[in-house]
């Protein structure tokens, strides 16, 4: 069904689940910016609690244009570069490509179908804690789970060929009934960890939870995300909240990726991960005051005007 594979966005995301296509040998393609070189030359290297792996040679493009259309394009990179959609997307289409995206957050299926049509189009969210160390060189320390699902009547039967493709590569991989509920399910974890990394100074998630007063504000935020999702048609097991800071505990000093992002002096996914869900939280009657103060700490952190 997926002959050949673009992946768009070849940060540690797309190259670990585009690595693990390719080792299991799927036609994948990466179009790549300041990792070509590197890649060209030594390949991808990955680290990984699920087993290492080494490719060499790469598909490695520096245009979409280069790798031209394809079967199936995975779009990992951050939501701060969807205004690239327009211009990467078209020349890896053909008549019945199919487009799944990995990113964080609510808006990105919508920004895709406004260039290939909402039928074509699938999320997925990934489960992961994963890291680029260095040029073609990506450190994955836990998870890998993907959870993919529609995001308009597709293709029978797509979502689990999809799934069954990343199985078969060594991903842990089930089928969502609905892609949105899933976004909402991942946000749980996203809203507190990734908005308090910055938020308060550049603390990693072990530092956030030895903070009883960070604890409390992190289950805070954990159940406006549930009543925010109750109020869009999705009833999330208040389970979740005790189940995302028990798995967040082993995963030591880590560094959620927003925090890398603002660390690293790039654009931190404000609207995708905090703004968009809030947005529509509050078109629901919600109001969500932890989460309104600690999206105005991220923007002041950022540099934004309130």
């Amino acid at each position: 069904m997926f002959s050949s594979i673009a992946i768009v966005g070849s940060g540690a995301i797309g190259l670990y689940y585009g690595g693990r296509l390719a080792e299991a040998g799927h036609d994948v393609r990466f179009l790549l910016r300041s990792d070509y070189d590197a890649m060209t030359a030594e390949g991808l290297r990955c680290h990984s609690v699920h087993g290492d792996f080494h490719l060499h040679p790469v598909q490695a493009f520096r245009s979409a244009a280069e790798i031209g259309p394809v079967d199936l394009v995975i779009v990992a990179w951050k939501a701060t570069s969807n205004d690239l959609l327009a211009s990467v997307l078209p020349p890896l289409l053909h008549e019945n490509t199919q487009v799944v995206t990995l990113q964080n957050g609510l808006g990105n299926c919508e920004s895709i179908a406004a260039i290939t049509g909402a039928d074509r189009v699938l999320g997925a969210l990934c489960f992961v804690c994963i890291n680029r160390l260095a040029s073609g060189f990506i450190h994955h320390s836990a998870g890998g789970r993907m959870a993919i699902g529609e995001f308009a009547a597709g293709v029978p039967g797509r979502a689990a060929a999809l799934a069954a493709m990343f199985a078969a590569a060594k991903v842990d991989t089930v089928v969502e009934s609905n892609v949105e509920e899933t976004v909402w399910k991942k946000l749980i974890w996203n809203v507190p960890f990734n908005g308090l990394a910055i938020a308060e100074g550049g603390k990693t998630t072990d530092a956030l939870l030895a903070d009883p007063a960070i604890v409390a504000e992190i289950r805070a935020l954990m159940e406006e995300v549930v009543v925010a999702a109750a109020a869009r048609g999705f009833g999330l097991d208040p389970n979740l909240i005790d189940w995302n800071i028990d798995r967040t505990r082993p995963m030591g000093p880590y560094r959620p990726s927003s925090l890398i992002d603002w660390q690293e002096g790039r654009e931190v996914e404000i609207d995708a991960i905090w703004a968009e869900p809030l947005g529509r939280a509050k078109a629901a009657g919600l109001t969500l005051p932890h989460w309104e103060k600690l999206i105005a700490r991220i923007r002041h952190a950022c540099g934004h005007s309130l």
